[in-house]
């Protein structure tokens, strides 16, 4: 079996008396793509930001590589080499296709202020060429990204997670708004960078069929509670699955 990465061990978080997560366990294993899913408002974000150190757990672990990181900040972890994307895009629109990539690399070495103050190339520019072309993005290397459609910065911002080879990437949400021929591309390259370069990721996503044909294992929330996980297959047929998701 292959190595585990991430252990999530009872992790809880409430907010006043509400209970977004609710002892929720389960662990990535390298190389594999794990998808988490489940109705709106089950949790999935919450789960994600308190693995990531956005928030806090109010209680359970969050192990990472053996090493005990829950509540670690998002810098730290990133040090550590867990990348994420957002709901919410996080390219920057002024500047181009390359340099926000050639930011995300700064980033994940290390280095914040270089989303801040200018952008200097230290090297990664030929590191920056080949993500593009690996996500096929050369016609727009040099186009600004705010120029780009919805679904083009969708795939910049997932390749910019990708971009210093991190050890896990967490992809939240990264089929929403995304039209049919372009989550297709995205899907072939996910597909891609894991079976080419080993890449490790979990995604969490409402589109159920989107998560079906990518993972390989997959973890379903319902009110912040873990209530299946299995191969898609097993997952589609699980009674508890049918009546909280696919049956809505």
């Amino acid at each position: 079996m292959a190595k585990t990465i991430l252990e999530v061990r009872d992790v809880k978080k409430t907010f006043g008396g509400i209970t977004a997560v609710n002892g929720v366990s389960f662990d990535v294993r390298e190389g594999e793509i794990l998808g988490i899913i489940g109705p709106n408002g089950c949790g999935k974000s919450t789960l994600f930001n308190c693995i990531l150190g956005q928030l806090q757990p109010t209680d359970g672990r969050v192990v990472l590589d053996g090493e005990d990181v829950t509540g670690l900040r998002p810098s730290e972890m990133n040090r550590r080499g867990v990348s994420r994307t957002f709901q919410l895009l996080q390219v920057f629109p002024q500047l181009s296709v390359r340099e926000n990539l050639i930011l995300a690399g700064q980033e994940h070495r290390g280095t914040m202020l270089s989303r801040l103050f200018g952008l200097r190339d230290v090297g990664l520019a030929p590191d920056a060429d080949r993500m593009i072309a690996f996500f096929r993005l050369q016609h727009l290397a040099d186009e600004k990204a705010g120029g780009l459609s919805y679904g083009q910065q969708k795939l910049l911002d997932a390749a910019m997670a990708f971009m210093a080879g991190p050890r896990m990437v967490l992809l939240d949400e990264p089929a929403g708004g995304v039209n049919l021929t372009m989550l297709g591309h995205l899907e072939e390259r996910l597909r891609a960078i894991n079976a080419e370069q080993g890449a490790t990721f979990v995604v969490i996503e409402h589109n159920m069929d989107f998560v079906m044909r990518l993972c390989t294992r997959v973890v379903v929330l319902a009110e912040g509670r873990k209530i299946a996980e299995g191969t898609p297959t097993e997952v589609r047929a699980n009674p508890a699955v049918i009546e909280a998701y696919l049956g809505h």
